[in-house]
């Protein structure tokens, strides 16, 4: 005798669906966090210490309605995003590269690998002194910093989605007798495509953090936001403060959008990922 199991799921209502979740949702966090920011500058700071979490409203005004404040606080968006751009750039030509080399011969994976890791661990606020002494406080220098942090990200999803092709493809080109250069060029690489642009969405948003951190030590040349950020902040202009740092956020959710959009449209006629 056989049973019969039948499932039943909860029907969503009509209107929830997932682009509405997508929409939805996050404006409801960010009422959330205003309305809890509000809360802690009015309730839990008392009116001297209201610098240290000035309400949203006064952020507004001081740091975006004020077109002098504004002025000088894009001027330095501007500089630090020129940084990160560049820096970013570099670290894809060489992480590509080195991915592609590593991934052609076990020997130069061996000998190159070990040295992504120890970049990546090594804390770069330690290393950028050294780059001061090296190369100055140039515009160049901030770039070494972006490239340093972003890099690794690139060279190790670059290298496991050129690994990722299946065997029965490489198989095929195999019996075609393909040479490397064919293999390369019309199997990995293609392959590669879905982890490239992951590890590009993480390294857009390291390069920018790159860029900050270098505004924050070498503070000769043109003053980007990072440099402004640590200006407000010695001088206690908290309102000013909080709308850099919410425009330098902004900055990395701007590029990290623009390489995961990149992506779909690279990859999404294509590319579906495995569901579990």
């Amino acid at each position: 005798m056989s049973a019969t199991t039948k499932t039943s799921t909860k029907a969503k209502p009509s209107w929830f669906t997932s682009k509405t979740a997508e929409i939805v949702l996050p404006i409801a966090v960010g009422i959330g966090v205003i309305g809890l920011w509000y809360f802690v500058s009015y309730v839990v700071l008392s009116p001297r210490r209201r610098f240290v979490l000035p309400p949203p409203h006064q952020v507004l005004a001081e740091g975006f309605l004020d077109t002098h404040n504004l002025v000088a606080e894009l001027g330095g968006l501007w500089t630090t995003t020129k940084v990160a751009i560049a820096g970013l750039i570099i670290a894809m030509i060489l992480g590509f590269l080195t991915a592609i080399l590593m991934s052609q011969a076990k020997w130069v994976e061996a000998s190159l690998y070990p040295y992504a890791v120890v970049l990546q661990t090594i804390p770069i606020l330690a290393l950028v002194p050294l780059i001061a002494f090296a190369l100055g406080y140039s515009f160049w220098s901030r770039v070494v910093v972006c490239v340093l942090i972003a890099i690794f990200p690139i060279i190790t999803n670059t290298f496991f989605g050129l690994q990722s092709a299946e065997p029965a493809m490489h198989d095929l080109f195999t019996l075609h007798r393909a040479d490397r250069y064919t293999r390369l060029v019309k199997l990995q690489i293609p392959a590669s495509l879905p982890a490239v642009f992951t590890g590009l969405r993480t390294s857009a948003g390291l390069s920018v953090i790159g860029a900050v951190v270098g505004d924050f030590f070498f503070r000769q040349g043109d003053p980007g936001i990072g440099l402004l950020i640590d200006t407000y902040r010695n001088s206690l202009q908290g309102e000013r403060l909080y709308a850099a740092i919410l425009l330098s956020s902004l900055l990395g959710l701007v590029v990290f959008w623009l390489f995961g959009a990149l992506g779909k449209a690279v990859t999404g006629s294509w590319y579906r990922p495995t569901s579990h």
